[in-house]
């Protein structure tokens, strides 16, 4: 399916196949697509705030896309990509990250508790900022920073980095 450009704002795409999909660009914003197959679709750069992504998306690309506030918890994000995306506030709980590409995406307030297949100082290496985000441990990133600051103290000259 080409729809990339398409405006379909509160759209019921809810257990579609969309295996591969063109949606570059796409207008999605409220959309449900709980249960949907999105796997190697291009969403590049579309606006999905507010958009209901408990769906299936491994290898789907998602780069540049607006996803603030969308629901991803428990969503199958194998080796997706999600660089350049903005999930400010957005529901990443659960969701599997093995091999996700988030370099350069803004996690203001991202929910990311019990995510899977990444570790905070992976998120910290690629994210621009993750500011208020429940990390996938259940600390608040600013908590774990702190707890990290006073590990490094105890351990000075052990020579990791």
């Amino acid at each position: 399916a080409k729809l990339s450009g398409a405006h379909l704002p509160n759209a019921d795409l809810g257990d579609a196949d969309l295996i591969g999909a063109d949606l570059s660009n796409a207008l999605l914003l409220n959309a449900n697509l709980i249960g949907t197959d999105l796997s190697g679709a291009d969403l590049s750069n579309a606006l999905l705030d507010n958009a209901d992504l408990v769906a299936h998306l491994p290898h789907a690309d998602l780069s540049g896309a607006n996803l603030i506030g969308a629901d991803l918890s428990d969503a199958n994000l194998f080796s997706a990509d999600l660089s350049d995306a903005n999930l400010i506030g957005a529901d990443l709980s659960r969701a599997v990250l093995d091999n996700a590409n988030l370099s350069n995406a803004v996690l203001d307030n991202a929910n990311l508790g019990g995510a899977d297949g990444i570790t905070n100082e992976e998120l910290e290496q690629q994210a621009v900022s993750l500011e208020g985000a429940d990390m996938p441990n259940g600390q608040k990133y600013e908590d774990w920073r702190k707890d990290r600051e006073s590990r490094k103290e105890d351990r000075e000259n052990d020579g990791s980095s």
